[in-house]
Order: C-alpha cells, then structure tokens, then sequence
C-alpha cells in the first residue's frame, strides 16, 4: 500500500482522509447555577460521549486508530465523572457543568492523548437525553 501522508497533504491541503466516531456514555448528575427553570435542582442524566477523530496515515493494520485505543482514551476522560456530581468536581465546582463546559473540558483532556497517536481530534460531542446535545469543535 503507498503511503497515504504524502498524498493526503498534496490531494486535500491539510484536510483529513478518515474521520472516525467512538461513542461511549457515563451516568451522571448535576445542577445549574443561575438557571431559571428545573435545571437548578439536582438531577441526573445518563449522558451519551462522542469523540471524532481524524487522520490522514495508516498504520501497518490499515487504521488510522484503533477504535479500541479512543474508547479506552475517552472513558478514561470521563470516569471521574460517572456517578458523581459534577458540579463537586474542578472544574466544575468553579463554573457550571452545562454540556457546552462539559464538552470543551473533555475535548482540552482528550486532545493530546489522540495527538500521541499522529491523529486529530476534531471534536467532543455530548447528549444529556436523545433530544439534546451539544458538539464542541474548536476554530481556528
């Protein structure tokens, strides 16, 4: 197989050839500081965790990586979080726990344990319910 890095650069300028999706979930509970409506009490959700992932080289298997490598990656991102209050938790005890915060921490943890694998994370999407979620994908 030809090296795929040379030619992904020179085809797409920069742009990724593979996005991968990992999907995992914690249950959890929190508050919102300020919020008017039932949001201020406690409650709980059983949130739903997507990373994307994205890289352009291939390893000698043919992955970009391993989807059980980013599912490892990103429970270890979210354990403190299962079961817990997270507003008890730093951040978190600092700034509300809404799944905008929620999704930009996740993303600030997990980005330089996927960049150690020569890929990219392209963003930290999270649901509290089917209905609602929220994907942090930072610019620039």
């Amino acid at each position: 197989m030809p090296a795929l890095a040379g030619w992904c650069g020179l085809r797409f300028r920069d742009s990724t050839m593979f996005q991968l999706t990992v999907t995992t979930g914690f249950s959890g509970a929190h508050y919102l500081k300020g919020y008017d409506g039932p949001c201020a009490r406690l409650h709980g959700h059983n949130f739903r965790v997507e990373a994307r992932v994205s890289g352009c080289d291939l390893d000698s298997v043919g992955m970009v990586v391993d989807f059980k490598v980013i599912k490892k990656l990103l429970k270890a991102a979210i354990s403190r979080f299962d079961h817990q209050v997270s507003n008890e938790i730093p951040p978190f005890d600092e700034i509300n726990p809404t799944a905008e915060n929620l999704a930009r921490y996740l993303y600030d943890q997990l980005r330089p344990a996927i960049e150690e694998y020569g890929a990219r994370l392209d963003s930290i999407g999270i649901w509290e319910t089917d209905s609602y979620g929220v994907v942090y994908t930072p610019g620039g």
